[in-house]
């Protein structure tokens, strides 16, 4: 069955063409993350931020650009930010609510997406360099004005051409170009990691190494299940008769599935998670007391692990019902359905089938929400109880690849789908 998958994807030259531009972006975003920008002590800064568990997540999310202070050390970070603040406007502004429903709304919003993700990244490239500077690793030596705007123009073009790469894979129909930049990230450092696994190999750690494969498979197996897993809503179309022929009288469902939100959750959750340690690292050596003392608690909160679990969960649950909010219009459904002459077996049309779908959906999103937070803490309790470090990274690296993996995997096959149908 893979192989005749191999072999259709091979004769549609189009999808094998799409395919292979993918891999050459992904090649280019990798080769980018290992250009240094000059002037950095690259050792010092990989100490630097194996030093520091919150920097070391954010480095891992980012797929190591930042450990290696390359030209595309923000990654996407920027774009994902900028992403956040204008679908929670959405949510506010009742202008860009409107506009969301739009298809010129949604490509003005886009817009205004690019453009407010430069400022961002000058914000947080320029945040970065400041928080290098501080340090005590002796990162970056004594910079001028000038090599300080040339350091940060150079990072804030490198988020922006990840940015376009990531819109030109999108383009092409095989997945999420950003989600697969972040999958190409998190998968670079999977060699790296087996080779420090088999270097450092205790035979005192093999039962902890077979508590982390079994958490591993435990983690793939969920995230398929709440990615996989729907509840099919059964519709009704009415017969019409238009002159001599009879339209309609058919029976279909409508799929709701659990987790609509995809991949989304986790990105948000992770953004948001790492920005109040990331902000307090800037105070640490404020020459108030009070402000520094306020720093040091900030980061020591969100360093223990209790707290840090608390509140990933919360907000992998939170962002789960946000975002399939934004995505899914019940009302909106309902209308169709009912221009249609569809309808759902003992619901009445219009407002009372439009309240079923949110209550409906309401209720599978919870399930898929706890699921995917219980899901994102796993490996955090399972590193409570082990010790291994990497525990929690592998969770979410996990969460995220899985599910870019499931999200490529049906973009392909719904391009051979559409092919034979057009063969026919």
């Amino acid at each position: 069955m893979l192989l005749h998958k191999f072999v259709q994807i091979w004769k549609a030259k189009d999808l094998r063409k799409n395919i292979a531009f993918v891999l050459v972006m992904l090649v280019i975003f990798r080769l980018a993350a290992h250009i240094p920008i000059p002037g950095v002590n690259v050792s010092a800064l990989k100490n630097f931020f194996a030093s520091n568990q919150i920097l070391g997540l954010l480095n891992m999310f980012s797929g190591g650009v930042m450990a290696n202070f390359s030209i595309v050390m923000m990654g996407i970070a920027p774009y994902i930010t900028s992403s956040i603040i204008f679908q929670l406007l959405g949510m506010i502004v009742p202008q860009l609510e409107e506009m969301q429903k739009e298809e010129a709304g949604q490509q003005k919003i886009n817009m205004w997406t690019r453009w407010a993700t430069v400022p961002l990244a000058v914000l947080q490239s320029y945040g970065m360099i400041t928080l290098l500077r501080k340090s005590s690793f002796a990162i970056l030596g004594d910079i001028s004005g000038f090599d300080l705007f040339v350091i940060i123009t150079t990072i804030t073009a490198g988020t922006i051409f990840l940015m376009w790469i990531g819109e030109l894979i999108t383009e092409k129909k095989i997945g999420n170009g950003i989600s697969l930049l972040i999958f190409a990230g998190i998968i670079s450092s999977l060699p790296q990691a087996i080779q420090q696994m088999i270097v450092t190999f205790d035979s005192s750690q093999l039962f902890l190494l077979v508590g982390f494969a079994l958490i591993a498979l435990v983690t793939i197996v969920g995230v398929v299940i709440i990615t996989e897993g729907q509840r099919n809503v059964p519709v009704q179309y009415a017969k019409q008769v238009r002159g001599n022929r009879v339209y309609g009288g058919t029976n279909t469902h409508l799929p709701l599935r659990v987790n609509m939100a995809g991949v989304i959750p986790i990105i948000f959750a992770i953004s948001v998670v790492l920005f109040p340690p990331m902000v307090a690292q800037f105070f640490i050596h404020a020459k108030s007391a009070w402000m520094s003392g306020a720093a040091e608690w900030v980061i020591m909160v969100f360093q223990n692990q209790l707290v840090y679990g608390i509140l990933y969960f919360l907000l992998v649950f939170a962002f789960t019902f946000f975002y399939t909010e934004v995505i899914f219009h019940p009302t909106q459904i309902a209308e169709n359905l009912q221009k249609q002459g569809g309808f759902i077996p003992g619901i009445r049309p219009g407002r009372h089938t439009s309240e079923y779908l949110a209550h409906t959906t309401h209720k599978i999103i919870f399930v898929g929400a706890l699921f995917l937070g219980l899901i994102a803490i796993l490996p955090l309790v399972m590193r409570y109880f082990t010790g291994i470090q990497s525990l929690a990274i592998g969770g979410t690296s996990l969460l995220i690849v899985v599910a870019v993996v499931i999200e490529t995997v049906k973009e392909i096959e719904s391009q051979l789908t559409m092919r034979e149908y057009e063969g026919n």
